[in-house]
């Protein structure tokens, strides 16, 4: 199965697909972090930053394969 990535435009310059995925990620990152300090996710785990992080790069993982 492949994807037909289209390029963003912005001022002329082409901008790849992937920067994309990684502001939309952000922005989810963004929106979750409240709850997940609500719910105690630093807590949980012995390093919260690689936490975190893992949690970040399974969000980019699924907005890519998704759209």
């Amino acid at each position: 199965m492949m994807h037909a990535f289209r390029e963003l435009v912005i001022g002329g310059v082409l901008v790849a697909p992937i920067v994309r995925y990684v502001v939309a990620t952000l922005v989810v990152i963004v929106v979750l972090r409240p709850a997940l300090y609500f719910i105690g996710f630093s807590s949980l785990f012995s390093n919260p930053p690689v936490a975190e992080l893992s949690l970040y790069l399974v969000i980019f993982g699924l907005l890519t394969l998704l759209l």
